[in-house]
């Protein structure tokens, strides 16, 4: 989808999650050229779908997408009725099928575990208001969060308690504990893409934080530079060695 300036799209219909359209529509949009807030709400949801893959790049039991439509029922498609959720994730499916969008009915009735919103004063009072419903209700959704990425401070969650949302503590650290993913959602402040920020990151169990691809190969090459200059210094020892003991008159072969 494009990026820049403009509102989210709104949720308009709710049904029941166990609902199936006896005839789904065929003609689904997924694309309706709207865009996100801000290059800085697109890089952020970006973030969150390239770290977890690579944190999961092992598995392919789990479907992660962002600002992709959301179909749960015939009359919404047919009203074009619209839900794209900045950040989701689906577990215990096919990652590998290729999908523009998310489709229910096709997906055997499976609905997001995990949204993130990525909110702004334009968007909060839908994010939890209308959508917050929508995901508690009609996805029932066990993990809802919002963070907005001009406001450090903005990170709400709730999880889904005898089908009603009970809002999260944050620990020591201000972090929000993700039970679906047993991962932690906390800040970060640092630059991506040249935009300096405080960003919404995932944190592993231990505290770690979760890598993109990019900081990956990097810490790869640190450590592959590491281990260079390892040899290069045991190799300058070793001719150090040699050289002192032509010194004393004994061949270095010989020990």
């Amino acid at each position: 989808m494009t990026t820049e300036t403009s509102p989210k799209t709104e949720l308009l219909t709710e049904v029941t999650p166990d609902w199936e359209p006896p005839m789904p529509p065929t003609d689904l949009i997924f694309d309706d050229g709207e865009l996100l807030e801000s290059k800085r709400h697109r890089i952020a949801m970006n973030l969150l779908i390239d770290s977890l893959y690579q944190h999961w790049s092992d598995r392919n039991d789990f479907f992660a997408g962002g600002n992709m439509f959301i179909y749960y029922s015939s009359i919404q498609a047919r009203n074009r009725d619209y839900k794209g959720p900045d950040f989701f994730v689906v577990l215990d499916v096919d990652g590998k099928t290729d999908r523009q969008g998310w489709v229910v009915w096709e997906e055997e009735g499976r609905y997001p575990d995990v949204i993130v919103e990525l909110t702004s004063p334009s968007t909060a009072s839908v994010d939890i208001g209308k959508k917050k419903d929508i995901y508690e209700r009609t996805f029932r959704t066990p993990n809802y969060f919002i963070f907005n990425p001009f406001d450090r401070k903005s990170l709400k969650g709730w999880h889904l308690e005898n089908k009603k949302y009970q809002e999260l503590q944050r620990n020591d650290r201000g972090w929000l504990w993700c039970e679906e993913l047993e991962l932690w959602l906390g800040t970060w402040e640092g630059t991506i893409l040249q935009e300096s920020a405080v960003w919404l990151r995932f944190y592993d169990s231990q505290g770690n934080l979760v890598l993109l691809p990019g900081e990956v190969a990097e810490q790869e090459r640190q450590r592959a530079e590491q281990e260079r200059q390892r040899a290069d210094q045991e190799s300058q020892r070793a001719e150090r060695l040699a050289a002192k003991l032509k010194e004393l008159g004994v061949d270095p072969e010989s020990v």
